[in-house]
């Protein structure tokens, strides 16, 4: 830590793809995660990966961290600068995540996705809710509210674009102690995300096919995934204020078809109807998974 690396030097540049191969070698790692990207050159970066991957003959997946909240410009030139080597974790809907939970109601969901990385480049784009640094008393701290991390692991598990990270705690909890910036202790408690685990379930089951978007409401959004033919879809519906309503389109495929609440917020079933529509509820304050029968 704190040590100053000269990337410029080559023998420096050699050494560390020489460990990089070696440690491959070692274990036989499948992707990378390169800390702090920005203050390192994006052309050491260029040249490491494409030593990687060259001489292990693998397409070593790597994803950067170059946290800019609310600043995409400078990611996008990163991408640029490195020529889409690498994807990078969309700090700008994490800060969108964050800033969505504290405005609660007042908040316009259809702007959720505003500025993201994942809106401009899904290709490369990791998507995350939270992270070590993002945590409370964490240097880059900006945690997004319990009641609204369903909806944003909705947000990033069940729909097409973005390669999703879940953070380790939000799937099992966790509390720490830390200093706040006033010098004194702290007590943390983190809980499981409610529900979490049947939004992953949904993704590994529903998650395929065609999506179709429903963002016409400030405070009530929702998709469906019409499935691909091996696996269902669903629907999916989230409000940050009130008890909602929508009515979506699942596809005809599924006329006549009864779909039921997967996170078990409602008991009573929709039906699909001739032209593969339903009107599909979700609590207020929060998201419903409907999947067929």
């Amino acid at each position: 830590m704190y040590n100053d690396i000269d990337h410029r030097n080559p023998f420096v540049r050699e050494e560390l793809s020489k460990w990089a191969i070696w440690y491959h070698d070692q274990i036989f790692f499948d992707g990378v995660r390169l800390d702090a990207v920005k203050h390192q050159s994006p052309d050491f970066y260029k040249e490491w990966l494409h030593n990687l991957r060259s001489n292990t003959g693998k397409n070593i997946f790597a994803v950067g961290e170059y946290w800019a909240p609310g600043l995409l410009p400078l990611m996008l030139d990163y991408i640029n600068a490195t020529e889409g080597c690498m994807s990078l974790f969309d700090a700008s809907l994490q800060r969108n995540f964050h800033i969505a939970s504290k405005a609660g109601g007042e908040y316009d969901l259809r702007r959720i996705f505003d500025q993201t990385l994942v809106a401009s480049r899904p290709d490369l784009a990791v998507t995350v809710v939270a992270n070590h640094d993002t945590q409370p008393l964490q240097q880059l701290e900006a945690p997004v509210e319990p009641w609204f991390k369903p909806l944003a692991y909705a947000l990033i598990l069940l729909r097409e674009d973005g390669y999703p990270c879940v953070f380790s705690p939000d799937l099992y909890g966790t509390g720490y102690s830390d200093k706040g910036k006033d010098g004194n202790d702290y007590e943390v408690f983190m809980p499981k995300v409610d529900g979490i685990e049947g939004l992953l379930k949904a993704r590994k089951e529903n998650a395929y096919g065609l999506q179709r978007d429903y963002f016409e409401d400030a405070h009530c959004v929702g998709w469906t995934r019409e499935g691909d033919g091996f696996n269902k879809g669903c629907a999916v519906v989230m409000s940050n204020q009130d008890q909602y309503e929508k009515p979506m389109e699942v596809g005809a495929a599924y006329a006549g078809h009864s779909f039921y609440d997967l996170l078990g917020r409602f008991e009573h079933k929709i039906e699909i109807d001739e032209n593969g529509w339903g009107n599909f509820t979700c609590p207020a304050g929060n998201v419903s998974v409907w999947v067929p029968e």
